[in-house]
């Protein structure tokens, strides 16, 4: 089920978005989530190189092992 969010926005952004979204023939809210999808699929992936460049590295890969038996055996501490 869609929920609905309140955003406030200045209107140099409002407008922003506004122009972008008639640019493309969508409606704003469309064009909000679209664009904030992206950006976080944009962040949360890597991609083919930054995949093999860190599964090629030995230390990092030991240290990820290590810091998940420590989090299964709840051995550490949050540190803020």
């Amino acid at each position: 089920m869609s929920k609905t969010v309140t955003l406030r926005l200045n209107d140099t952004t409002y407008n922003l978005f506004r122009n972008l979204a008639q640019s493309e023939n969508r409606p704003l809210s469309n064009f909000i989530e679209t664009s904030v999808l992206r950006f976080i699929e944009h962040g949360q992936y890597v991609d083919e190189y930054e995949m093999s460049e860190i599964q090629s590295n030995q230390e990092l890969n030991k240290s990820l092992k290590r810091a998940l038996k420590d989090v299964r055996t709840r051995r550490g501490r949050f540190v803020e």
